[in-house]
């Protein structure tokens, strides 16, 4: 076991916001969401105090042919604009997790997280994912190997607390004997997926439970406990971190159709024409950097988060719903700025 965790930039982040009396704030990794066209939106618009990639496929880096892993690649791009960066991999397989953490830190990522709260079964039949709640042992062995391919990067974990039951109090401590720099919770188990709401005073008892384990250890040096799950606003992370004592807050699908969700900004107060000005920058990102190689459908989940709540929003949508290239969309919604 480690003596402490490698906190990296973590540490001047916590003083940070420590002296602003507020939580630390990041957006989660949602799979074909955070994208890089999204992100460089996000940076822009209302920039989080740390950005993570999409998760990305460790086993896929380490076995896939040309062109299979230049497209994985591509998920990996980000801008100066986007630091602190966080890349985030999955796999069952220490080594490729290892040689993931190299490659993170030759692209000059802040720091590198392990994905062991996904349910895709995809995910899943690797043994990856959630799975690993069932397997604390491999779990232990990728956050060591995490740490030996990235030795300078802080080295960070995102799960949930169980498998089909609430296995915190023992799937916990595992991970926090490993000595990671961040483990953030989404406060549900695998089995209930997003079907129940939230259950935040699990984060409150991870915050116990870390600092138990870490009773020993300078407040300021210990492991950081992010909350995940069901954060609608800023105001709202900043109410759930008070009332459980967790270090930050992640914020995933809060930032549909709201790039400006950090900046506190109230969305009413964004205008139809700063709306689908945003939209059509994102959609141009999306076919520069991602067009050759994802389909332009996914950009469509995007349209009634951006598209709603003024009159003639629902035509609209509409017509965005039914075009066929983002060429299209942006004279749709240039014709309506």
């Amino acid at each position: 076991m480690n003596s402490r965790p490698t906190l990296g930039f973590w540490k001047t982040l916590k003083e940070k916001v420590r002296l602003d009396k507020r939580p630390i704030l990041v957006l989660a990794p949602m799979a074909d969401v955070t994208d890089p066209a999204f992100r460089r939106i996000i940076a822009a618009k209302g920039k989080p105090d740390v950005m993570w990639t999409e998760f990305v496929s460790a086993d896929g880096l380490a076995r896939a042919p040309e062109p299979g892993h230049s497209k994985l690649m591509r998920d990996l791009l980000f801008t100066p604009g986007e630091h602190p960066i966080v890349a985030q991999f999955f796999t069952a397989t220490p080594e490729h997790l290892r040689q993931a953490a190299e490659l993170a830190v030759t692209l000059g990522f802040d720091g590198v997280d392990i994905n062991m709260g996904c349910p895709d079964k995809a995910v899943e039949r690797q043994g990856a994912g959630a799975a690993l709640i069932k397997n604390p042992q491999l779990a232990r062995e990728l956050i060591r190997a995490a740490k030996a391919g990235a030795p300078s990067l802080p080295v960070s974990v995102k799960t949930r607390i169980g498998w089909n039951k609430n296995e915190l109090d023992t799937w916990l401590p595992e991970l926090l004997a490993e000595m990671p720099a961040v483990i953030t919770i989404h406060a549900r188990t695998r089995k209930e997926m997003s079907k129940v709401p939230a259950q935040w005073g699990e984060v409150k008892r991870a915050v116990e439970i870390r600092d138990e384990i870490q009773k020993e250890l300078p407040v300021g040096e210990r492991t950081l406990i992010f909350g995940n799950g069901d954060v609608l606003t800023i105001t709202d992370a900043k109410i759930k971190a008070a009332a459980t004592g967790a270090d930050g807050v992640m914020l995933g699908k809060a930032i549909f159709g709201n790039p400006w969700l950090f900046s506190n900004r109230d969305l009413a107060t964004v205008s139809v024409p700063e709306r689908l000005t945003a939209l059509a920058e994102h959609v141009r990102l999306f076919k520069d950097l991602l067009g050759d190689i994802k389909n332009f459908a996914i950009m469509k989940k995007h349209f009634k988060a951006y598209i709603n709540g003024w009159d003639g929003a629902v035509e609209l949508r509409a017509k965005l719903m039914d075009a066929t290239s983002a060429e299209e969309v942006v004279s749709l919604l240039t014709l309506n700025m």
